[in-house]
């Protein structure tokens, strides 16, 4: 018990010192989950998992009814969370979707969302969306702010507990990879709003909340922003890779 006592201690003290390169990827990504102190979900037999989102989400997936294999699920981070949890799940019976679409604000998941979302009936609901809905505006093709973000993101969930009063939540934080192709100093700080936002949503929701933007900036004390996403928004493969371990980190 000392030395377990003893090397916890230790661990925990390295990821103050903010030594983490010291560390390995799986102990940075537990690391700034477990830091939010945040919920974990319970599955149980039988349950329905959606993914839901913009292209991060989307991945290239087939736009064909389905679910459980690499079609429908895409190449990214959905992909290599459900692969996860069909191995180690094995004998619950899981059925995963992924309904993310490229380009997608909150109120485009909204048009959507009884035919994508509540006719499915998930019993665990991930959703990732937010970049676009900063992104956007700044093309001028897009004139929503940081506050129709939250009204939209709050109102869709507000509709969501309504017809699945026990879905348990999951919302992953928008991130970008500043210095990476699309990712530059006008982003900022208004883009971070909208990270408060949808970690402000994800409290009022008692919803599981991913800190991804933590996530890739500890990350890239070990490989540069580039490693883990080709344009600052889209995640490589490393990249998927870090975002469905931290998305396994909401799971007990």
């Amino acid at each position: 018990m000392d030395k377990q006592h003893s090397n916890r201690r230790n661990f925990l003290r390295n990821v103050a010192l903010g030594s983490v390169a010291a560390l390995s990827i799986p102990e940075i990504v537990s690391a700034a989950v477990k830091g939010e102190k945040g919920k974990k979900h319970t599955l149980k037999k039988g349950d329905i998992i959606l993914f839901q989102g913009d292209s991060i989400t989307d991945s290239g997936r087939k736009r064909e009814e389905g679910y459980n294999n690499a079609g429908v699920l895409g190449n990214g981070y959905p992909y290599l969370a459900a692969g996860e949890l069909l191995w180690k799940h094995a004998d619950k019976d899981l059925k995963i979707y992924n309904k993310g679409i490229s380009g997608n604000k909150v109120f485009q998941l909204a048009e959507r969302w009884d035919a994508e979302c509540l006719d499915i009936k998930p019993n665990v609901l991930s959703i990732l969306v937010g970049v676009n809905d900063f992104w956007h505006t700044m093309s001028g093709n897009y004139k929503g702010t940081v506050q129709t973000y939250r009204d939209d993101f709050t109102a869709l969930l507000d509709r969501t507990k309504q017809k699945l009063p026990e879905v348990k939540l999951i919302i992953g934080e928008p991130f970008a990879v500043k210095g990476v192709k699309a990712v530059d100093d006008k982003w900022y700080p208004a883009f971070n709003e909208y990270r408060v936002a949808a970690r402000d949503i994800a409290a009022k929701f008692d919803a599981a909340f991913i800190p991804y933007q933590s996530v890739f900036d500890k990350a890239q004390q070990v490989a540069p922003g580039v490693y883990w996403t080709f344009d600052g928004v889209h995640p490589s493969l490393a990249g998927a890779k870090l975002m469905a371990q931290a998305w396994m980190e909401t799971i007990k």
